[in-house]
Order: C-alpha cells, then structure tokens, then sequence
C-alpha cells in the first residue's frame, strides 16, 4: 500500500512539473519589495520634494522604469539559477500563457498609469500601478505557485483603497509592492526554495 501511495506522489509531482511555472524564486519576490522600497524612497525624498526645480514627471518615469528593469532582471535571474538547480525547463506554451496572461493587465495597467503620470495625476499613478499588478498576478497564479493569487489580490485591494483614499496611496504604495512583496518572497524561500 505504501508503494502505491508513492507512486501517486511521483506522479503528481510530474504532471505539477509539466503544467506549472515551478522555477519562480522567493528570493526575486524579497528583492523586488526591497527594491520598491529603494525606489519610493528616492522619489518621496528626492523627485517629489518642493525644492526641486524641474518636472518630476520625467523622472518618477525613469524612477519606475529603473525599479521595473531590476526587479524583473533579478526575477529572471534568480528563477533560472532555480530552473538550472531543480533541472526544470517550462515548455513553450506554458512561457507564452505566462507571458500573456501577466503582459496584459501590465499593458493595459502601463499605459493607465503613463496617462495619470502625463496628466500629473501622482495618487491616481499609485492606485492604477497597484491595482493592474494585482490583476495580473492574479491572472498568472494558475501558472505557478498559487500563493501568488494571495499577493495578486492583496495588491489588487490595495490599489483600489489607494484610489478611495488618495492621502494614503503612496503608502499603500509601499505596502503592496515593498512589504507584502517581502514577506511573499520570504515565505515562498521557506516553503519550497529551502528545501532545495
């Protein structure tokens, strides 16, 4: 009886290999929130003060391109040096689904937000990023790891309290990508990275 219940596991084991994303890296979500934290520092402290002279809108722009690219460079890494150890490779469909069902809501999210930053809308910008990362984590968690619908929703919640209560956004801001992003990537290292 005993060989049989583990012939079940190896085989359940396979099939959630072969259909699901296993490769993403709690230590990406960890880096991702410190990251986030180091970007809404500079812009709280250094683009958005009173003293500065020019338009911050072209640098909260650079801000938030700058904090994307590592956050997503750093993801990408991490989650192949895990790929490499656990000697996974995701096939081609599943990488187009994830790549689709999280590019989307990005997209759409992207271009809200480039138009509350061109209208100089700063709390609407924190409530749109938000939200539309929420949507698309949301969209992608039947990919990967289900926890990330946790961190989807959450985000998601926050983005649209960020909208109701506009004093609030940019720390909503920071909870949502910086410490809940944090606390995700950690628990994700102890549940399934650790024990690698």
């Amino acid at each position: 009886m005993n060989k049989h219940s583990e012939d079940i596991k190896a085989i359940r084991t396979m099939m959630e290999k072969s259909s699901k994303f296993l490769s993403l890296s709690g230590l990406s979500g960890v880096f991702a929130g410190l990251t986030a934290i180091a970007g809404a520092s500079v812009a709280h402290f250094f683009i958005l003060t009173d003293e500065l002279a020019t338009d911050p809108r072209l640098l909260l722009l650079a801000d938030g391109l700058g904090m994307l690219l590592l956050s997503v460079g750093l993801c990408v890494l991490l989650s192949l040096m895990k790929a490499r150890r656990m000697r996974l490779r995701p096939s081609g469909s599943m990488t187009l689904a994830i790549l689709y069902n999280l590019g989307l809501p990005l997209a759409v999210g992207g271009a809200f937000a480039l138009a509350a930053l061109v209208r100089g809308d700063i709390q609407g910008l924190t409530a749109i990023t938000l939200a539309f990362y929420g949507i698309a984590l949301v969209a992608v968690s039947k990919y990967t790891y289900r926890e990330l619908n946790y961190l989807g929703l959450t985000d998601a919640a926050l983005g649209v309290t960020a909208l109701l209560v506009p004093c609030l956004g940019e720390l909503l801001w920071v909870a949502g990508f910086g410490l809940c992003h944090i606390l995700y990537g950690g628990a994700m290292y102890l549940k399934y990275d650790r024990k690698q």
